[in-house]
């Protein structure tokens, strides 16, 4: 495993990373701590709205997913879905979890020319990103800063993978797999998508 997937970037990657992002349509800031991060959630996400907070490391860290679930400041839709029939109500599932108006996750990889990279087993979280949410949040720890997008591929197999996969196995008795990719190039939508970027070591 290459420890340097862990390394934080620096102010001066931060910024380059911040500017190629704002050139590809995505909106991007930097705060210093978790906690900061979670304030800066909070003051975007308005009261009483439908949020998804995605299954995500990131989120747990800084418990704004039991903020958004448990409040109940939000029409949040995870709970929602703990209490549905996957058997009996599946399709229901799929479609409230693909379109929520506001969603709040994280990524794997940001490049330093302003792409994005979101693996996946599942792709659960794949249509909210890419196109079914009205907003998007990105928290992201900035060992995440990767150079170029070979790059942020590698880390994805070489260091999120198995870090992955052996939680999968521990919780499950069942492995993970980079199933599905998602590469954001660029986003046409201006304000759709936010990402604040994290001078901490927040998930994998």
């Amino acid at each position: 495993m290459n420890k340097a997937w862990d390394a934080l970037a620096d102010d001066q990657t931060i910024n380059k990373t911040i500017e190629a992002l704002k050139q590809n349509g995505i909106a991007s800031l930097v705060v210093e701590n978790g906690e900061k991060a979670k304030e800066k959630i909070l003051e975007l996400l308005p009261k009483g709205e439908e949020v998804m907070s995605m299954s995500s490391v990131t989120l747990d860290s800084i418990t704004i997913s039991k903020e958004i679930n448990e409040s109940g400041n939000y029409d949040a839709i995870k709970p929602k879905l703990m209490k549905m029939d996957r058997k009996t109500q599946g399709t229901e599932m799929q479609k409230m979890g693909s379109a929520p108006r506001w969603t709040v996750g994280s990524v794997h990889a940001v490049t330093q020319d302003g792409k994005v990279l979101i693996a996946s087993n599942t792709g659960s979280q794949l249509s909210a990103y890419s196109y079914a949410s009205t907003h998007v949040i990105w928290v992201v720890g900035t060992q995440k800063i990767v150079e170029n997008l070979d790059e942020g591929i590698k880390r994805i197999y070489e260091y999120v993978l198995p870090i992955e996969d052996e939680k999968m196995k521990k919780l499950y008795n069942v492995g993970s797999n980079v199933s599905k990719l998602l590469i954001v190039n660029k986003e046409i939508v201006p304000g759709r998508v936010m990402i604040i970027f994290v001078k901490e070591k927040l998930g994998y």
